[in-house]
């Protein structure tokens, strides 16, 4: 149902992005004010993307793997962000739960662009 290898290689890109997100974050308080919260939503509709692109194999599991690819490499962003101090606790949960939806989403926009290109899986 879900490929381990393209998925781990969604993982990896998007939390290189949200880690590199919040270390920049720490440091620049305007980025920490107004970036997280949409630019982790972005990462984690992009990993979602990468993850229905490359796999190609139906919008179900298209957008299962990029639910566990968006809320995954948000979750290890997001509590990077709470050990550096910078992140309320509280938004552990609620900004994993809407980038596991911004994955779906992602997901399901990797599917397209996988049947646009003619990447199907048979």
């Amino acid at each position: 149902m879900i490929e381990p290898k393209t998925l781990q290689r969604a993982l990896i890109v998007g939390t290189l992005l949200q880690v590199a997100m919040i270390l920049i974050g720490h440091f620049v308080p305007w980025v920490r004010d107004n970036v997280f919260q949409f630019g982790g939503m972005m990462i984690s509709g992009v990993a979602g993307y990468l993850y229905a692109m490359d796999f190609a194999a139906g919008f179900g599991r298209g957008m299962l793997g990029g639910a566990i690819a968006g809320g995954g490499c948000a979750l290890i962003g997001i509590a990077a962000s709470v050990l550096l101090g910078d992140t309320p606790v509280l938004v552990l949960a609620l900004g994993t739960a809407i980038s596991v939806v911004t994955g779906i989403a992602g997901g399901f926009w990797g599917e397209i662009a996988a049947r646009m290109t003619g990447r199907k899986r048979k």
